[in-house]
């Protein structure tokens, strides 16, 4: 009988060691003396103790990061750039047999392939079409990892680095961009304003009483601004008769008033007739009080 315990005691030990608890999101590839049994769990599995063992392969998914990398772009321009790798197993037992570390696999294919893809593109490229170079990455080491029981569900490029003096040019690049963007719209408003200057124009050409209302409403404007000082212009269309009697009156005397108003006149315009002369002081000088 005591032989009996013993042995039912070392049955029970052996068969409580050869329990193993598999997690929901986990999946164990047991072997049976060296050679592959099955894929097991998840839940409360049996495994015998010595004549066979098991590898835990979890199924979620792992975000594995890939290291800057030295990259020259098409164009010559040497910079670094990351990534991050969204990778699960579909298989587990071709991840455990087909290769040794999938991981670590996984790994420095992705590393590999981010310069190549990288490499093939220039800097505006990496830069612009991040989407493009992320689909070309997730398919390329798709494809690798599939015979390794890897499913890649996404490739994504975290950061590109760029050298300081590459910084320096596009930001003066950008600086030109904005500075161009404003002389042209600068230069519409212009084109826009003439046009509107024009079309008043014509419309006060066609109207003569416009300008005369036009008038009166700077007049009013400069007064509700409190001024001590109100400027009246004077036509020169006024003075247009007396200047054309004095031109047509050629050496005879003249009076003073014609004199002084084309005095006046050629002042305005900003050089003096010909053989034109300027009033005495003594008739200038009751003028220039009036004035």
């Amino acid at each position: 009988m005591d032989a009996l315990a013993i042995v039912a005691v070392v049955a029970a030990l052996y068969t409580l060691s050869s329990l193993r608890i598999i997690k929901q999101y986990e999946r164990a590839v047991a072997f049976f003396l060296g050679r592959y049994w099955n894929t097991k769990g998840p839940g409360l599995v049996f495994l015998p103790t010595m004549i066979a063992h098991m590898h835990r392969v979890s199924l979620r998914i792992v975000a594995l990061d890939i290291p800057p990398q030295d990259v020259i772009t098409r164009d010559n321009i040497s910079l670094k750039v990351n990534a991050v790798l969204y990778m699960k197993v579909k298989d587990p037992a071709a991840a455990i047999i087909g290769i040794e570390n999938y991981l670590y696999a996984t790994s420095q294919l992705a590393q590999t392939t981010l310069r190549s893809v990288c490499g093939q593109h220039q800097l505006d490229e990496i830069l612009s079409e991040r989407e493009k170079i992320n689909e070309t990455l997730k398919a390329i080491i798709d494809m690798r990892t599939d015979e390794w029981g890897i499913e890649v569900s996404a490739v994504e490029v975290k950061d590109v680095d760029l050298p300081v003096e590459m910084k320096r040019a596009m930001a003066r690049q950008a600086e030109a961009e904005r500075e161009r963007r404003a002389k042209v719209i600068n230069a519409e408003g212009e084109l826009q304003a003439s046009e509107k200057l024009a079309q008043a124009a014509h419309v006060i050409g066609s109207e003569p009483a416009a300008i005369t209302l036009r008038f009166l409403q700077t007049v009013s404007e400069i007064a509700s601004e409190k001024n001590s000082t109100t400027f009246f212009p004077l036509p020169i269309d006024l003075l247009r008769p007396f200047l054309g009697a004095y031109r047509q009156g050629g050496d005879a005397p003249q009076s003073p008033a014609p004199a002084l108003a084309s005095a006046v006149v050629q002042a305005a315009l900003g050089s003096p007739a010909p053989g034109a002369a300027l009033p005495p002081p003594a008739a200038r000088e009751p003028a220039e009080r009036r004035g």
